[in-house]
């Protein structure tokens, strides 16, 4: 009897497991759009042009062949497109659902991207790696071409689960809720997520989801055309992380929509654009308005080290087309390492694309050749300085940072005992220079971890950064924290000891194990079933 209690509760263990906000601050994303990532072998690596919004081929089986790539930069969690079925008919007037977002039956997979056992297959790999696997998901809308679609081809067929036809009054929260977003050549039709018989469906959906696919996290499109009061409810059956997209760069009304009230984070589209008005060369350069806007999300953000942090997704240009100095975007992408909050990187960004708005955002990265760019390899180095972080103190990842000080040119921040120092002069030299005054003791020895050179602290704890050479950015780590990083000449750990993993490999993030909480409670199954089988 007792073990066929054991045999039960690692039964419960191996389909409830899943990843908490708790767990995901400690993430960092590389976002992918399915069908942009990876080709077959023997594909035509020629025939994609994203101009004709065309699908390419990628698939969950191809993203899962080339996870070498994403791991190998550090990252420890993949976000994916919708795994929902898509509008199947016609060319449209704007092109194919390639990007997955055109929701027909959210209840079943979209045939395009592969089968359940191929999506299963990715998330399992991902779990053997050590890495988490989010996914986006489509609630507020369903795809049609006109505003009187045929519903039996839908997840809700009855009239009254949708809200009626209106266009959007922007401004207006009740008609953003409740009216149709897109326009009348593809309508999105909204379902009326007040209506309890969708809630009932939607619940009951996202939890089998979640379970069947060990999804760790969800990230929620279009969350603030949906009624606040519908994702406690939803994220609750869903039992992960929540973090949803909320198009505002209002850092007020944007964070109305992170809590208990609503959704675990949000995509950090205030800093987003804080960061382009700060660092983008041609632009305003007005570094106070990066300044400005960490003190509000700070003051107006439950928890800003759960936040999203990024430079590019499917929805705003490529870094590159706005911004023509590299300087620009690394000074401006190490902010979204440094700072609070998660880490994402949208595919292609590591390659330096530069397409500027749908569809040319949402370029196929095999063209690129998966190549070992300079942006790959900082965004590797700030992964591996980042795990390492996480790994080795008890609060850096929690702790908030303070600006120290910023200039026209330069903002210094301190987040736990890691100094940052960005600029936004792009690479030419300037006879410019930043001070900012830290808690360290003098002559406290630091380590700049992207040069490798070392920095004294001075009188007051004083650092001094100066640009005669360059917009270069610079993080300062004290020596003493360096040991075990792998990082500047320092050895490099083998065992973590307040990670998931027991093992990091040279980018610092946790090595593939096996061990997952699934793997494990899996073979605690076999091994209490063998000894059942021998009673």
């Amino acid at each position: 009897m007792q073990l066929l209690k054991l045999i039960l509760s690692l039964s419960l263990l191996s389909t409830a497991y899943a990843a908490t906000a708790e767990e995901w601050r400690k993430r960092s994303i590389y976002q992918i759009i399915t069908d942009r990532f990876a080709l077959p072998d023997g594909a035509d690596l020629t025939a994609c042009d994203p101009a004709k919004q065309s699908f390419c081929g990628g698939t969950w089986k191809t993203i899962k062949d080339n996870l070498d790539y994403i791991q190998n930069a550090g990252f420890t969690a993949i976000w994916i497109s919708p795994v929902s079925q898509n509008y199947e008919g016609p060319r449209t007037p704007y092109g194919d659902p390639y990007h997955g977002y055109w929701i027909q039956d959210a209840s079943k997979l979209n045939s395009r991207f592969g089968t359940a056992d191929d999506l299963k297959a990715l998330s399992d790999e991902l779990h053997r790696r050590g890495m988490y696997l989010m996914v986006d998901v489509v609630v507020n809308n369903v795809m049609a071409l006109d505003t009187n679609p045929d519903l039996s081809k839908y997840m809700f067929k009855d009239q009254s689960q949708y809200h009626s036809y209106c266009p959007i009054q922007w401004g207006n929260t009740s008609s953003e809720q409740n009216c149709w977003l897109g326009d009348l050549k593809v309508t999105l039709p909204d379902v009326n997520t007040q209506d309890p018989s969708v809630v009932s469906a939607y619940t009951t959906w996202i939890k089998a989801l979640v379970q069947e696919f060990n999804i760790d996290g969800l990230r929620i499109d279009a969350a603030k055309h949906v009624n606040m009061d519908f994702w406690p409810k939803f994220c609750g059956a869903a039992g992960v992380y929540c973090i949803g997209e909320v198009f505002d760069a209002d850092a007020g009304q944007a964070l109305e929509w992170q809590g208990k009230q609503a959704l675990d984070a949000i995509l950090n589209y205030p800093v987003y654009n804080a960061l382009v008005e700060a660092f983008s060369i041609p632009g305003p350069q007005n570094m106070s308005a990066l300044a400005n806007m960490i003190a509000d999300v700070k003051q107006k953000s439950a928890d800003p080290t759960l936040l999203g942090n990024f430079l590019e997704d499917q929805d705003v240009p490529r870094w590159a087309s706005i911004s023509v100095d590299p300087q620009s975007m690394w000074n401006a992408m190490i902010f979204n390492f440094m700072s609070d909050g998660i880490p994402i990187v949208y595919y292609g960004q590591e390659q330096g694309f530069n397409g500027n708005a749908d569809p040319m955002n949402r370029e196929p990265l095999w063209p690129s050749k998966y190549a070992n760019t300079t942006s790959y390899q900082l965004i590797t180095k700030l992964n591996q300085l980042r795990n390492f972080l996480i790994n080795s103190t008890e609060d850096w990842v929690t702790s908030q940072i303070q600006v120290l000080n910023q200039s026209p040119e330069a903002i210094a921040f301190m987040k736990g005992k890691v100094v940052t120092v960005l600029t936004n002069i792009g690479s030419p030299p300037q006879n410019v220079s930043i001070s900012a005054h830290t808690p360290f003791g003098n002559s406290l020895s630091t380590t700049d971890i992207l040069t490798c050179r070392q920095y004294a602290v001075g009188s007051n704890g004083s650092v001094e950064v100066e640009y005669s050479k360059g917009g270069v950015p610079v993080i300062l780590v004290p020596d003493n924290m360096l040991d075990n990083s792998g990082l500047c000449g320092h050895a490099l750990a083998t065992v973590v000891e307040k990670g998931a993993q027991s093992t990091i490999n040279t980018n610092g993030a946790p090595a593939p194990a096996p061990a997952t909480p699934l793997a494990f409670a899996g073979a605690l199954l076999m091994v209490a079933a063998t000894l059942l089988a021998g009673l």
